[in-house]
């Protein structure tokens, strides 16, 4: 999904700025299939609105700017239920960790095990923080995407705690030759 599109889905749960945007994009869990920064969300906003997806309102806030609050039109909805309604790319798995693993063999074993541990790490607090997701309130597409998100983190914490030792005494090995 592009950014333009992730803007429209978040707005269609209600009116935003484009911190906010950013701000649910990284607490509602879209980070983990889709990449947004504010860099990329403000000109996808801008270009909504100049298409007529979006319309914006400026909010005046006491000794600050004014705040540019992004609504999702009527068109806006449309358009993105028809991009959800054609079809997906296939999903890619893009991982700066696994390509650096790829090459474990041409590094020190304390980098591997460093590399292992920070992934490790991160991928227990992506796992804790969907099992902080209230699901009482999720929707049952919010449910089914957190349901998946964790059961993704599971099955990379297994692989990662199966195979590390392997990894680990190879990289060993090799060192000591």
């Amino acid at each position: 999904m592009d950014v333009r599109t992730i803007c429209l889905g978040i707005l269609t749960r209600g009116d935003a700025t484009g911190y906010e945007i950013k701000k649910l994009f990284d607490d509602d869990g879209y980070q983990h299939f889709v990449e947004a920064s504010f860099g990329s969300i403000y000109p996808a906003l801008n270009r909504l609105t100049d298409e007529g997806y979006v319309s914006v309102r400026e909010e005046s806030q006491e000794k600050r700017p004014d705040r540019k609050v992004y609504s999702i039109t009527p068109a806006g909805r449309s358009a993105f239920i028809a991009s959800l309604l054609k079809p997906l790319p296939e999903d890619r798995h893009r991982s700066p960790f696994v390509f650096a693993m790829l090459f474990a063999d041409l590094l020190p074993p304390s980098r591997v095990s460093a590399m292992l541990d920070t992934y490790i790490s991160q991928v227990e607090e992506k796992f804790a923080h969907l099992n902080h997701q209230h699901a009482a309130s999720q929707s049952s597409g919010e449910k089914f995407v957190t349901g998946f998100g964790q059961a993704v983190y599971v099955a990379i914490l297994d692989f990662l705690r199966t195979h590390r030792a392997e990894i680990e005494q190879e990289q060993a090995a090799e060192a000591a030759e």
